[in-house]
């Protein structure tokens, strides 16, 4: 009984670390994966376990979105860049119209601090998407 005991415990306690991990997350709510759109196009972000905050100050647990067309996840720490390819939402958007050529594209959504630091790839998603 006490090894039984033992394991659920430890079951639990292994279940609520997995949660922890996962509790923080970025994801696309529009377009979704594999989607032809018309430009310009809507993209509207989600983001669980953290504050949605402009640039500006570092505050724990908070940032904003950027969208990389054709570029990958940044590192943790990394600054993200300010060009054409790396898009910027440090007013706290959580949507955007997004005007592309057509073609084929791969969109990735990277949440960073408010001093624009990646929080790596842990807090990026990326989707594929044919502009018509």
């Amino acid at each position: 009984m006490r090894i039984l005991y033992k394991q659920v415990i430890a079951a639990v306690a292994m279940s609520a670390i997995a949660g922890l991990a996962l509790a923080q997350s970025v994801s696309f709510l529009a377009p979704l994966e594999g989607a032809t759109v018309t430009s310009p196009f809507k993209v509207q972000f989600a983001v669980n376990g953290m504050a949605v905050k402009p640039a500006g100050a570092v505050e724990a647990n908070s940032g904003h979105h950027h969208l990389l067309i054709n570029a990958a996840a940044l590192k943790a720490g990394e600054s993200v860049p300010f060009d054409a390819q790396h898009l910027h939402f440090g007013k706290a958007q959580t949507e955007a119209e997004v005007t592309l050529a057509p073609g084929n594209y791969v969109l990735t959504m990277q949440f960073a601090n408010g001093a624009h630091q990646s929080y790596g790839e842990p807090m990026s998603a990326s989707i594929k998407v044919t502009v018509k």
